[in-house]
C-alpha cells in the first residue's frame, strides 16, 4: 500500500497497517472523502491485505470488486449485458473525430426529432490536441431521462443498445463484438450531469496546460491499466475532480454559462 492511501485511511480513522476487512476499511474511506475513494483504493486495499501486489489479483475477482465498489459509488447504477473487454487504447488527437461527431449527430437528431433539446460532442475527442481513445462521446440532452419511452428505441434503432442507466444518466454504445467509433450518453437538460461534462470539456479547450496534463495521464494509465476499462476511469478521477474545481473558478472569472 502507497504512502498516500495509508495517510488518506488513516485520516478516515483506519490504521492502515492493520485495516481490517478490506470491504469495510474501503467503505470508511469512501463516507470520509466521496467520490474520490476510488476502485484503484479499493484494489490496493484488498492487495495489501492478501500481501499480493494489485497486478496479481484474479481477473475474476476485480471484476467483482468493480462491480461492488461502482454500486456504492454510483447509487441506482444498472449495468445491461457486459464490456467486450477491449484493451485501452489512447492515441493522438485525430481532426476526423469531429467528422464523425457531426455524422451522429445528424443521425440522432434526425431519430430523436424534438425530443433532443441538445447534442454535444464531449469527452477527449471534443478537445483538439488531447491524446484519447478514438470512440467519439456525445451527449444527448432531453427534458426526462425517466422517461426512455421517448429516445431509447430510436437510440437503439442506430445499433447503440443501452449499456447503463443510473439517475438522470443513460449510456448507449455498440455491443460487444461490434466495432466502437461513438458512445451516447442521454443526460437531463440543465442538469447536473450536462453542465459537469459540458464545462470539463470547455475548460480543457480552454487550459492548454491541463489538457496537456491530461493527456499525459491518460497514456500512463493506457498502459498501467490496457486490459482493465473500469480501472483506466477510474484512475483519471482526483484528476478529474480537481480540474472540475478549477474549472468553476474559470466559470465565474470567463461567464462560461454552458450553452
Amino acid at each position: 500500500m502507497d504512502a498516500a492511501l495509508s495517510r488518506r485511511l488513516l485520516t478516515a480513522g483506519v490504521d492502515p497497517a492493520d485495516p481490517g476487512d478490506p470491504a469495510d476499511a474501503w467503505q470508511r474511506l469512501f463516507a470520509a472523502e466521496g467520490l474520490r475513494a476510488t476502485l484503484i483504493d479499493r484494489y490496493e486495499i484488498e492487495a495489501a491485505a492478501r500481501a499480493v501486489a494489485v497486478g496479481d489479483l484474479p481477473d475474476g475477482e476485480r471484476r467483482l470488486l468493480a462491480a461492488e465498489v461502482l454500486a456504492i459509488r454510483y447509487p441506482g447504477i444498472e449495468l445491461h449485458g457486459r464490456s467486450g473487454g477491449d484493451p485501452v487504447d489512447v492515441v493522438p488527437y485525430d481532426g476526423s473525430w469531429a467528422a464523425v461527431f457531426e455524422e451522429w449527430r445528424s443521425r440522432l437528431a434526425g431519430a430523436l426529432d424534438a425530443t433532443a433539446l441538445l447534442i454535444e460532442h464531449i469527452g477527449s475527442t471534443a478537445v483538439p490536441g488531447l491524446p484519447s481513445k478514438p470512440v467519439v462521446d456525445v451527449q444527448v440532452s432531453v427534458g426526462d431521462t425517466a422517461d426512455e419511452t421517448a429516445y431509447r428505441d430510436a437510440i437503439e434503432g442506430l445499433g447503440l443498445p443501452l449499456r447503463s442507466r443510473e439517475p438522470g444518466h443513460r449510456y448507449f454504445r455498440p455491443s460487444a463484438g461490434a466495432a466502437r467509433e461513438v458512445q451516447v450518453h442521454v443526460c437531463d437538460a440543465g442538469g447536473t450531469w450536462e453542465r459537469a461534462h459540458l464545462l470539463f470539456r470547455d475548460y480543457l479547450r480552454a487550459d492548454a496546460a491541463t489538457r496537456d496534463a491530461y493527456g499525459d495521464l491518460k497514456r500512463s494509465l493506457a498502459v498501467r491499466y490496457r486490459d482493465d476499462r473500469v480501472a483506466y476511469n477510474e484512475a483519471k478521477t482526483a484528476f478529474i475532480l480537481d480540474a472540475l474545481e478549477r474549472a468553476e473558478e474559470w466559470a465565474r472569472r470567463t461567464g462560461w454559462c454552458g450553452r
